[in-house]
């Protein structure tokens, strides 16, 4: 194996012990079932993780067959919606651990062989499409997580890691000043960006201000308890609609503890919340009432990004606000705390617009919808983000706990149903330029 090629089967050997680990203490009973309908079995996800790094890493590269060709469909997101997952023939846990570790062998041996240069084709030059399966599995072991996280008690119980303490006074409103102007917005090919993220384009931001860090806890109290849930003037339309019909009275996960006070569920286990630790699990029309009940609004993706940005003037920036150096100590990424963060536990990744933790811990709500930018082309296949262009999507920014380092970056692009609150999202404030 080649020195060009070692990094690559690494990180693909580190997404895959991650997977793996994730699932390790999941009940065997419950690895072939979901929570709700919503989600996917876990068995499921695991399947599909390596049917999708078959077609491209296996087929696609070698024109081998698949191993398991009556399932193709059945692991295709599209043929196969998560409604009904739960109640058709899939691979249960052994089965589909092997088809994982199958895969992969197959997948190391085409690896071997390949040229990864930068003068190959589209698809490899620079490890592309390595990257890409790569990326995708950490998706879906986030996607994983959100199903573990609806378990009932006893099906699921990991260790979770510890957080660095946050800072005083971190958790109030704390606007920091974005003088705005011209800035690249998006990343260039040849950086593992997917396709949504690319081209890097120019924009031009007006002057804004931007909450140093996400809203906590104790703010979405204040929230709760000045009435925010009822008060219609900080609901739209739509968000009144989804109010009603969810019923929400607060955060995904939370109950009252008969003494005022709430208590939150978490991968089994039950304790009063940390007024102290940024807010998750609020869907969009949450997040915009609660900027509301603020005084602001949610930022623009553009916005967001242009305070997320190592350099904003730079087609070819770092992947985070800190630089390109790892993330250790400077952010709550990587699935191993299972919740967020205090606000002010990650100084040294802080921006140079000086708003920290903007990756990870919880991914940030905008007011973007979902859409091409200028210039986009699919690649290498259409039914990653195309399908869902200017059909209702929110963007959301930053990367949670739950994402692994290599999705997350300053440039990459989520995004979610209005109304979804099964994802680690949460919000930070903006305001307009006084």
């Amino acid at each position: 194996m080649t020195c060009a090629v070692s990094p690559i089967a690494r990180r693909l050997e580190a997404v895959r012990d991650r997977t793996l680990s994730l699932v390790a203490p999941l009940a065997d009973e419950w690895i072939t079932r979901t929570p709700d309908p919503i989600m996917s079995p876990p068995a499921w996800d695991l399947a599909h993780i390596a049917a999708y790094e078959e077609r491209w890493l296996v087929t696609r590269l070698c024109d081998a067959p698949p191993l398991h060709p009556d399932l193709q469909a059945t692991y295709d997101a599209f043929a196969t919606p998560r409604a009904v997952r739960g109640g058709i023939r899939i691979l249960d846990g052994r089965e589909s651990r092997e088809y994982l570790g199958a895969v992969r062998a197959r997948a190391l041996e085409v690896l071997a062989q390949a040229d990864v240069s930068g003068d190959g084709p589209a698809l490899t030059a620079n490890g592309f499409v390595w990257d890409m399966v790569a990326q995708h599995e950490a998706q879906h072991d986030e996607t994983l997580l959100q199903t573990l996280q609806m378990m009932p008690s006893g099906a699921y119980s990991p260790d979770a890691g510890a957080l660095p303490p946050g800072a005083a006074g971190a958790g109030r409103p704390d606007p920091v000043d974005i003088p705005g102007g011209m800035m690249v917005m998006g990343a260039p090919e040849g950086r593992g960006a997917l396709d949504c993220e690319r081209p890097a384009h120019s924009v031009e931001v007006a002057p804004f201000r931007l909450d140093r860090h996400p809203v906590t806890i104790g703010r979405h109290l204040d929230f709760i308890a000045d009435g925010g849930y009822d008060d219609d003037r900080l609901w739209s339309a739509a968000g009144r609609r989804w109010r009603r019909g969810s019923g929400a009275r607060a955060p995904l996960h939370w109950h009252p503890d008969g003494a005022a006070g709430w208590t939150r569920t978490a991968f089994g286990r039950t304790a009063s919340v940390d007024p102290g630790e940024i807010l998750c699990h609020i869907s969009f029309f949450e997040a915009e009432a609660h900027a509301r009940w603020a005084g602001g609004r949610l930022p623009t993706e553009a916005e967001w990004e242009v305070a997320a940005r190592h350099d904003p003037l730079s087609p070819h920036d770092a992947w985070a606000p800190w630089g390109d150096a790892t993330h250790e100590g400077r952010a709550n990424l990587g699935q191993s705390s299972f919740r967020p963060a205090p606000a002010g536990a990650y100084p040294h990744g802080a921006a140079p617009s000086g708003c920290a933790q903007m990756l990870g811990d919880v991914w940030e709500w905008t007011s973007t919808e979902f859409d091409a930018y200028p210039g986009f082309r699919a690649f290498p296949y259409r039914e990653y983000a195309a399908p869902f262009f200017r059909d209702g999507y929110r963007v959301l920014r930053g990367g949670a706990w739950a994402t692994q380092a290599i999705a997350a970056r300053t440039t990459f692009r989520n995004w979610d149903h209005p109304g979804r609150r099964q994802i680690f999202a949460g919000l930070r404030v903006a305001w307009d330029a006084p």
